[in-house]
């Protein structure tokens, strides 16, 4: 019985799969099979058990990165509960696998003088300047992710108070206060704003292209790429770097885990986490540079 083809049969019809889906199931198990026909004797895929799994999910960690075992593992537990469904198999033994975990990855930022310099980059009066520099200020200042930025529209600002209000992931909707000199250029730039609308077409959208319509994404990362030549700094960074910025910056002056969750805008306070693990690499690094006792000879 050819079980990848009842299985693939299963996808495309009962699940409405797509190609490039099916070829990727296709693809893990017969790479699942091949180790299976390697083995001594051959062993059928439908009577591999939890321990062949475990070996293989072993063999692919050797070579492969973590998200990549951990697809096929899900391919494999899909499979097989498909199996154990019409009746094949009498258990599923990759549901009694672990999926691997996932390296953490903490977020790239900038130190405070590098924030510096990159957001006094932008340099003159005109529209483009103004703008360009509104927006690094905003970005530090707030720890907006950039589709929140591309977001506003003007009745979200109010410069009298000093706050956006912004409407992030699971259109939730959050206020952030900003400090005087983002709320300072924030005001030069729609000063400008204004008179660059005259004779286009009127748009709500507070950041806008040379065309007069709501900036991009993309549009932001070209302009953070820009400023960040033009200061010397060579770190990858990107705009959401500057939302880690904000937040690292914050912590490290004292703030509490939990506002600092409430203006990012996290779900949960474990995603907030992450800085805390960034924050104590450099404590770390400052320890042992710094005291005494940290560079005695052994």
């Amino acid at each position: 019985m050819d079980y990848l083809a009842l299985f693939q049969n299963y996808l495309t019809v009962e699940r409405g799969a797509s190609a490039n889906t099916v070829a990727a199931y296709r693809s893990d198990l017969e790479q699942f099979t091949a180790f299976l026909g390697g083995m001594n004797p051959p062993l059928p895929i439908e009577s591999a058990g939890m321990l062949e799994i475990r070996s293989f999910v072993a063999k692919l960690l050797k070579t492969d990165a973590k998200s990549s075992a951990g697809r096929k593992l899900a391919a494999l537990k899909t499979f097989y509960r498909f199996l154990l469904r019409e009746h094949l198999v009498d258990m599923n033994p990759a549901e009694l696998v672990a999926l691997p975990k996932k390296d953490k990855l903490l977020p790239g930022f900038l130190n405070v003088d590098e924030v510096f310099g990159l957001i006094e980059q932008p340099d003159g009066g005109g529209f483009a300047p103004l703008r360009d520099r509104a927006i690094l200020e905003l970005f530090y200042a707030s720890g907006l992710r950039v589709s929140e930025l591309v977001g506003l529209d003007i009745k979200n600002i109010d410069i009298n108070i000093g706050y956006v209000r912004v409407i992030g992931k699971g259109r939730k909707e959050r206020v952030v206060p900003v400090n005087k000199m983002a709320i300072e250029s924030l005001g030069r730039y729609l000063g400008v704003r204004e008179g660059f609308l005259q004779g286009r077409q009127a748009t709500d959208a507070v950041f806008l292209n040379r065309f007069g319509r709501r900036i991009t994404r993309r549009a932001v990362g070209m302009i953070v790429r820009e400023y960040l030549l033009k200061s010397g700094i060579l770190k990858h960074i990107s705009p959401h770097s500057l939302r880690h910025t904000f937040a690292t910056h914050l912590l490290d002056a004292g703030a509490d885990l939990r506002f600092i969750q409430e203006l990012l805008g996290h779900a949960s306070i474990s995603t907030t986490q992450v800085y805390t693990h960034t924050s104590m690499d450099r404590l770390m690094k400052v320890y042992d540079d710094a005291h005494p006792r940290a560079h005695k000879e052994k």
